[in-house]
């Protein structure tokens, strides 16, 4: 059986600048990066504004596990399937991060015959996006530490310092650091910190941001520290703005690559789900309304994490509204839900089945709340069963979801086509009435007690007295009426990661909350998860090589 790397090295890619001439976009409005990739001009994407708006179907999971989901390959399988029934469509996905394609998760590319090309550029540097906002947050550190050694003329507590510095990878190590040892020119002593880039506010800056003008005024609201006074220091009072601009101009406009059958694909940001609010660019998503009759997009990790943030921060900004949802499930996935092990999920077991089968039902509970219709896909594995596919075939019917099978990591496109009319079906014959979670009035507890109770099934939340403090202080600072972005494992539906299936009688645990004023949101972290994550024992890094040609392996 081939890998995917290898399946993704022997396709024949088009020249992107014909990719884009099939959805009306000239080679004159792309900026070329070599020959498979470009990103969109703003010119282009002025001019395609003015087209009428697709429909937006968001791809979204049950929560992920070892055995496997796989959210982005059925999102890729579901554009090349449209595209083998002669629509137009284009797929609008993150960017991989460099930490997990290293570590335990590998890339995100998609797999099997369901991917976008070429997988390793994608994987490792890309065009460069991701590491402009790492420069760019690094540069708002270092005039942060500047402006204090200089003379402090803002006042900043140096003990209320609240900007981290970043990396693109997983180093554990890094979390929590002393900055300025040595002698008086170099910097002032005081406790830092690292996050890994896609946790970063200005890779949630760069997704939520509309233009340059937006980028900048979000990237100058973007509290940086607290004074003697307690009052917040942006980056705006440390003129950091046009400078981190000027680092952003290229990676703010959208990159478009294909899928091994030269299916368009807008790919661009990447912030975290479990940490961070797990969708790709609103410019990507909007530009991508505006040049195809279906957009497939995606949000990060399980639905209780990615589509709850889609929906109630990005949709909730942006005016989105989602036309339908497709929901991610395996036989493997449930069954693992259901306490079996992952040597023995290749075995036939319906009551195993039928006690994990839980989880998919609250995601889809939870996906109705919002009022959009559901479509549940079943991404086949060859070990699935007669009787384990009619019996989650008939749970998605008695709950009124429309019902697919996937097979797209084998036979691509047409692998998705009976997804692919259960879309088509769906956004047919059934409307949305999409509206978000809750209402900006509420308190920051509230919206956090909301989405624990009515997301995650906790009974309750218990807030940290230093968590509880500080969501009273950004309501006295005026960030009362923010969203919440919920900092959560995406491996259960609770915030402990080894409660599987549907967890209940359980309440959520807060230890911080800040504001990213900047995005606009108040992020609060809960459990134990990591905004640093670490290496495994055995990274992925371990398997990874270049041969005398040149030729990557062991990217997966």
């Amino acid at each position: 059986m081939k890998t995917d790397i290898q399946i993704a090295q022997e396709a024949v890619m088009k020249p992107i600048t014909e990719v884009a001439e099939a959805i009306g976009i000239q080679a004159d409005e792309l900026e070329m990066y070599g020959k498979y990739k470009a990103k969109l001009s703003d010119e282009c994407m002025e001019r395609v504004s003015r087209n009428p708006k697709g429909k937006l179907i968001l791809v979204t999971a049950i929560n992920p596990t070892p055995a496997g989901e796989g959210k982005t390959t059925t999102s890729v399988g579901l554009g090349e399937a449209f595209g083998q029934l002669g629509k137009k469509a284009i797929i609008a996905l993150r960017e991989p991060s460099l930490g997990p394609c290293f570590g335990v998760k590998g890339g995100a590319a998609g797999g099997g015959y369901a991917q976008v090309v070429p997988m390793e550029d994608l994987n490792l540097h890309f065009t460069g996006d991701f590491h402009a906002i790492t420069s760019a947050n690094n540069l708002l550190a270092a005039l942060l530490d500047n402006h204090i050694q200089q003379g402090n003329a803002l006042q900043i507590d140096t003990r209320q310092v609240v900007w981290k510095r970043c990396l693109d990878m997983n180093d554990r190590v890094l979390r929590n650091v002393v900055v300025g040892l040595g002698n008086k020119m170099d910097g002032v002593v005081r406790e830092d910190h690292f996050v890994i880039t896609v946790a970063s506010e200005i890779m949630a800056v760069l997704c939520l941001a509309t233009d340059m003008q937006d980028l900048k005024e979000r990237l100058g609201r973007m509290v940086v520290a607290y004074n003697f006074e307690g009052k917040p220091i942006t980056a705006a009072e440390l003129n950091a703005v046009g400078s981190m601009a000027a680092l952003l101009k290229d990676a703010i406009k959208p990159n478009i690559i294909q899928t091994l059958e030269h299916t368009p694909a807008l790919v661009h940001g990447g912030p975290f789900a479990n940490i961070a609010h797990g969708c790709n660019s609103v410019r990507a998503t909007q530009t991508a309304l505006h040049m195809a009759d279906y957009v497939i997009t995606e949000a990060g990790f399980g639905a209780d994490l990615g589509a709850e943030k889609f929906f109630d921060i990005k949709c909730r900004m942006t005016g989105l509204k989602p036309d339908a949802v497709v929901l991610v499930a395996t036989i493997r996935a449930l069954k693992y839900n259901g306490g079996i092990a992952k040597a023995d999920l290749n075995n036939e077991n319906v009551e195993a089945l039928k006690k994990g089968i839980v989880n998919l039902e609250k995601h889809v509970e939870n996906l109705q709340k919002y009022k959009v219709p559901v479509i549940v896909t079943l991404n086949s594995f060859i070990t699935d069963s007669e009787k384990e596919i009619a019996f989650v075939k008939d749970f998605c019917e008695k709950n009124h979801c429309d019902f697919a099978i996937s097979e797209v990591w084998e036979k691509g496109g047409k692998g998705g086509i009976e997804l692919a009319n259960a879309v088509l079906h769906t956004l047919e014959t059934k409307e949305s009435h999409f509206e978000v979670l809750y209402k900006d009035e509420l308190s920051l507890k509230e919206k956090v007690q909301t989405v624990a109770k009515e997301i995650y099934g906790a009974k309750g939340v218990q807030f940290a007295p230093a968590a509880s403090k500080q969501l009273e202080r950004l309501e006295e600072l005026g960030f009362g009426k923010l969203p919440v972005c919920m900092a959560k494992t995406q491996y259960s539906l609770s915030d402990d990661p080894v409660l599987l299936g549907r967890p209940a009688d359980f309440e959520v645990a807060v230890r911080e909350a800040y504001v990213s004023a900047g995005a606009g949101f108040v992020v609060v972290l809960t459990g134990a998860v990591m905004t640093m994550p670490g290496l495994p024992k055995a990274p992925a890094a371990n398997n990874i090589d270049v041969n005398d040609a040149g030729v990557i392996t062991g990217l997966f």
